[in-house]
C-alpha cells in the first residue's frame, strides 16, 4: 500500500462513523453535524488498523484526500451548492484511471502508471462531492473472480482470512465490509460486482448496459461489460448510482435517464408481484451450502406479498456466446501486447487471449447470433415475471491459495470462469441484476442472492432488493476481522 509518511491526525472523531450508512453519513455532513475532514480521518484510521489484514486498498493518497476534504468543508462553509456525495470518502477500482493516482490494472506492466486524466465514473463521483482516498485491489486486468495479482498480492475475505473475497471488484467489496469506505465503484462482465459482494456480505449492482456509460470502451456496442455501484446497503447503492448514472453522447448504448431518477424513495408494495424462483439453470452444479441458504429466503419474498413460482428461462447458447465474445474482447484488448511479451500475462488470461486470436469470423458471428437469441428468450420469459431470483454464486468462498474452482459438488469444470455461470448467464441477458446479502453458511461464510429485473428496470430491482434487505437485516453482521 502506498501512503504518505505523514502520521494520521490524532484529532478525536465521533464514534461509529465507519459503519454509518452512506446516506446517513451524507446527511450528517450536510447538516454540519460531521465534517468531511472528520469523516475522512475516521476512515483513514480504520484503513490503518484493518487493511494490513485484508489488503483491500492498494494505493492510498491521504494527503490528497485531506486537501480535498478541507476544500469540501470550506465550500460548505461558504454556502455553496453540495453534491449528492458531498464529503463521503471513496476508493476507485484499480481498473479505472485516476488522475495523479497510480492505476496498475493489477499488471506489473503498469505498476508505476499514473494517468493524466480521470475516467468518466471517477469524474462523476468526484463532481458529486466524494473524497478520493485511494484505489482498491483487482485481479490482473480484472480477469477472474479471485482478487490477486503479482503487483499487490491477494485480497483476503474478512469473514475468513484463509478464503478469497471473489472479484474482480474484490478490493472494493472487502473495503466496504471492513468499514474502510462507505461507497465504491466497480465493474462487471461475468460477475465482478456481484460475486465479491455476495462473498463479503455487501451489495453489488450490475446495472443495465448504458446506465453508467463508458465513452472510452473499445467495443462501444458491446453490452457484456458495465461499471456499477457497490455499498453496504441498497439505499447507499442507489445514492451512488444517482451520481454515476446519466447519458453521455460519446457512448452509443447510453441510456437517457438522468442519475436523479435513482434518488427517489425505494419503498413500494409487492403484493401479487410475480417472482420466478430458480431451479438449476439448466443443470448447473450448486454447492448444497449455497442452496440451503438461498432456499431459506423464498419465504421472505412470499411474506412480502410476492407470488413466487419455480421457473427459469432457457439459457441455451449462453455458454458459447459469452465465452466466445469474452475471448474475442480479450484478444482485441491485449493481443498485440501479448504477442510482444507473452510472459507478462497470467496463464488463464493468456489462454483466453490465444483462444480469441484463433477465432474465425463465422465463430464470432455465431456467438453474436446466440447472444441475441438468449436475450429475446429472456425478455419473453420476463413478460410473465417482474423478477427472477437465484443464487449469486454456485459455491461459497474457496481457499485463498486456489486460483479458481475446478469442480462443484463433484462436477468437473472446464475453464477458470465456469464456476461463475450463475452470474454470467445473466450478463448475456443484459438485464439489471443485484447481489444482496442472503445469510451465512454453517461455517459463517456469506452467501448472496441475485434479484434480476426486466429490461432497463434498474430502479425496480433496487426496490425489491431494499425490501428484502429490510426484512432480513443480513447486512448488520460484520466480519470478524474488524
Amino acid at each position: 500500500m502506498t501512503a504518505a509518511a505523514t502520521p494520521l491526525s490524532a484529532a478525536p472523531v465521533p464514534p461509529g462513523i465507519c459503519y454509518l450508512s452512506a446516506t446517513e453519513m451524507a446527511r450528517l455532513i450536510r447538516d454540519r453535524k460531521l465534517s468531511a475532514r472528520e469523516a475522512l480521518e475516521a476512515h483513514l484510521k480504520q484503513i490503518e488498523r484493518v487493511n494490513p489484514k485484508v489488503n483491500a486498498i492498494v494505493t492510498l493518497v491521504p494527503e490528497m484526500a485531506r486537501e480535498a476534504a478541507r476544500k469540501a468543508d470550506d465550500l460548505q462553509a461558504r454556502g455553496a451548492a453540495l453534491g449528492r456525495l458531498h464529503g463521503l470518502p471513496a476508493a476507485h477500482k484499480d481498473l479505472v484511471e485516476t488522475k495523479g493516482i497510480r492505476t496498475t490494472f493489477g499488471s506489473p506492466r503498469f505498476k508505476d502508471h499514473i494517468p493524466a486524466s480521470d475516467d468518466l465514473i471517477v469524474q462523476r463521483i468526484r463532481a458529486a462531492g466524494a473524497i478520493t482516498l485511494g484505489k482498491t485491489n483487482t485481479p490482473e486486468f480484472g480477469a477472474g473472480s479471485q482478487t490477486f495479482n503479482t503487483v499487490f498480492g491477494a485480497t483476503r475475505n474478512p469473514y475468513d482470512l484463509t478464503k478469497t473475497c471473489g472479484g474482480s471488484s474484490g478490493g472494493a467489496a472487502v473495503a466496504l465490509a471492513c468499514g474502510m469506505i462507505p461507497i465504491a465503484d466497480g465493474s462487471d462482465m461475468g460477475g465482478s460486482l456481484r460475486n465479491p459482494a455476495a462473498w463479503c456480505n455487501v451489495t453489488g449492482f450490475r446495472v443495465s448496459p448504458g446506465r453508467v456509460p463508458n465513452p472510452m470502451a473499445m467495443f462501444a456496442w458491446s453490452a457484456l461489460s458495465t461499471a456499477g455501484p457497490m455499498a453496504r446497503t441498497v439505499a447507499d447503492v442507489a445514492l451512488l448510482l444517482s451520481a454515476m448514472a446519466g447519458p453521455d453522447l460519446r457512448a452509443p448504448l447510453s441510456l437517457p435517464e438522468e442519475g436523479a431518477a435513482f434518488s427517489r424513495p425505494l419503498d413500494r408494495s409487492f403484493r401479487e408481484v410475480r417472482v420466478a424462483w430458480f431451479k438449476d439453470l439448466g443443470g448447473l452444479p450448486f454447492d448444497p451450502r449455497v442452496r440451503v441458504v438461498v432456499e431459506a429466503q423464498r419465504k421472505v419474498f412470499e411474506d412480502l406479498g410476492c407470488i413466487v413460482e419455480t421457473a427459469e428461462p432457457d439459457f441455451s447458447g449462453a455458454d458459447y456466446a459469452f465465452k466466445t465474445l469474452r475471448a474475442w474482447g480479450s484478444a482485441a484488448t491485449h493481443g498485440e501486447a501479448f504477442l510482444a511479451n507473452r510472459k507478462a500475462y497470467k496463464d488463464t488470461l493468456a489462454s483466453e487471449i490465444v483462444s480469441g486470436l484463433k477465432l474465425t469470423g463465422s465463430e464470432v458471428a455465431r456467438a453474436v447470433t446466440l447472444h441475441g437469441q438468449v436475450w429475446r428468450r429472456f425478455q419473453a420469459f420476463m413478460e410473465r415475471y417482474e423478477y427472477f431470483v437465484l443464487p449469486t454464486t454456485q459455491a461459497p468462498p474457496f481457499d485463498i491459495n486456489q486460483e479458481f474452482l475446478h469442480e462443484i459438488g463433484g462436477v468437473k469444470l472446464d475453464s477458470y470462469i465456469d464456476w461463475m455461470k450463475a452470474c454470467w448467464y445473466l450478463s448475456v441477458t443484459g438485464n439489471p441484476s443485484i447481489s444482496a446479502p442472503a445469510g451465512f453458511t454453517s461455517e459463517g461464510l456469506p452467501v448472496g442472492l441475485q434479484i434480476v429485473g426486466r429490461n432497463h428496470a434498474d430502479f425496480s430491482v433496487l426496490q425489491l432488493a431494499h425490501a428484502f434487505e429490510q426484512a432480513t437485516n443480513h447486512v448488520r453482521r460484520r466480519p470478524p476481522v474488524v
